[in-house]
């Protein structure tokens, strides 16, 4: 008997299985695209302001 064969199939390696939405290289999110730190730093400013709050 061949015990090597038997159970599931292994999965194919090394390919994702989807495609992310939000990948470098796409549409939205260019890889030549500038990141904006001031507008990073802005965004975590209201949100720690945020989190005082309450």
């Amino acid at each position: 008997m061949d015990y090597k064969a038997a159970g599931a199939p292994k999965p194919a390696k090394g390919a994702p299985r989807h495609a992310e939405h939000n990948a470098r290289g796409t549409e939205k999110n260019p890889l030549n695209r500038e990141d904006d730190k001031s507008a990073l730093l802005a965004r975590m400013k209201a949100a720690a302001e945020r989190a005082k709050k309450t």
